[in-house]
């Protein structure tokens, strides 16, 4: 079948798998945490290796933009040849990163173990985002949300532990999380068991090479394409003001300490996790397209109000944006993956790779950004960033034309 992609025909599933679902979660939770301990850690390698803002926005680059370029060939590549072990190797790379992390003696060195931790993430992130529509039992928007709390679970646990853990104890305190890398991969092995185990010639060649949607022009699921990597840009661009800059900013603004910073940050991050869980219920009963919808565009006002709101408020505001922003990719990653059904990998990874991509560009442009204005200059401009959301008026109803679709063929 070489040159056929595969996807492992899920509708056929009679359940939704939850062990495996909750597996992959937490490891994405572990894979995500580590990744956010980068950025908590600012303020600390700010300090000790002399970087300037625009140095810090390279680290979150080095690791983000390994993770983007990376993760659609990852996706193409395992369309065509599954590697149902693949998910331990890349976690084992992210263990290495680690360690190097910890003992990094100058600048280079931080930029090599980040972008080990980028390589790590690309190889992750496509296989799971497959083996959670894999176990998903037809709930494919449900499964990418529990798999994707997970991931944001682990970026607001990560501020928490660096704040608690490597702050107090300085850089070296970094090779502690290697436990956290190890016992994932542990799981991931079993889990890539159960998943070579479903990976059957007969499953190989049930699939759906199919690229299009009813009658949905090749044209139109370019340009549905097109719009879905703009709202990607949209938030991910914005979150990475919150993520690697948020603290600078409460402290640079509010005089408040490190410590306090990384808690605002963490309680941040935390209602993006609780947020990423309601976009795929909401999306499998109501339609993709209303909750995409709803989360970027209608998150603007919030994100226009945070620039002039005083310490509690900015608390406040942060996190309805978090919970209101967060539900939109589990929405545009499944939108996408029905627009192009036979190459789940590749999609997951293209827009996985994508979202990294741009806020590893977000945080190398806003911290230069921030070195030649203000840090406050940087959340103005970054509050118009939502009304991109615009431009989901152009996306077609992938729900009504199924229905249309089941109509004309039955």
């Amino acid at each position: 079948m070489h040159g056929t992609a595969v996807e492992i025909p899920i509708e056929k599933q009679e359940r939704t798998v939850f062990t495996i679902l909750a597996a992959i979660s937490f490891c994405h939770l572990m894979n995500d945490m580590v990744q956010s301990l980068i950025p908590s850690l600012y303020p600390m390698l700010k300090n000790s290796f002399r970087l300037s803002f625009a140095q810090l926005g390279l680290i979150t680059l080095s690791y983000q933009m390994t993770a983007s370029l990376l993760q659609p060939v990852v996706g193409f590549y395992t369309d065509r040849t599954p590697r149902p072990y693949s998910l331990p190797i890349g976690m084992g790379l992210t263990l290495v990163g680690l360690l190097f992390l910890s003992v990094a003696p100058n600048f280079s060195m931080l930029l090599f173990a980040a972008s080990l931790v980028g390589v790590g993430s690309a190889i992750f992130h496509p296989e799971s985002s497959r083996l959670a529509r894999l176990s998903s039992g037809g709930k494919h928007g449900f499964a990418q949300s529990v798999f994707q709390v997970g991931g944001n679970s682990g970026s607001a646990i990560g501020p928490l532990m660096a704040a608690l853990i490597v702050l107090p104890r300085g850089q070296h305190a970094i090779a502690w999380f290697s436990v956290a890398a190890l016992a994932a991969i542990i799981i991931l092995l079993n889990v890539g068991n159960w998943y070579k185990a479903h990976l059957t010639a007969k499953q190989k060649t049930s699939s759906v090479t199919s690229g299009s949607v009813g009658r949905l022009s090749s044209r139109k699921i370019a340009v549905s394409i097109a719009v879905l990597i703009a709202l990607i840009f949209s938030k991910f661009f914005y979150l990475a003001s919150l993520t690697s800059y948020y603290t600078f900013y409460l402290i640079s603004k509010f005089h408040v300490s490190v410590r306090s910073s990384q808690i605002h940050l963490f309680v941040f991050l935390a209602a993006v996790a609780a947020g990423t869980i309601i976009g795929g219920p909401i999306g499998d009963r109501f339609g993709r397209k209303l909750v995409i919808w709803c989360s970027i565009l209608g998150v603007l006002p919030f994100t226009l109000l945070l620039p002039y709101a005083n310490l509690l408020w900015t608390g406040i505001l942060s996190v309805v944006i978090g919970l209101i922003l967060a539900s939109a990719f589990s929405a545009i990653l499944v939108y996408a993956q029905e627009l192009v059904p036979g190459r789940i990998g590749m999609v997951s990874g293209l827009f996985f790779g994508f979202a990294f991509g741009m806020g590893g560009v977000g945080a190398a442009l806003l911290g230069k950004l921030a070195d030649m204005t203000n840090i406050g200059f940087v959340y103005h401009i970054c509050s118009y960033l939502p009304a991109i959301g615009l431009l989901t008026g152009f996306l077609p109803n992938i729900q009504n034309i199924k229905r249309q679709s089941r109509k004309a063929t039955a």
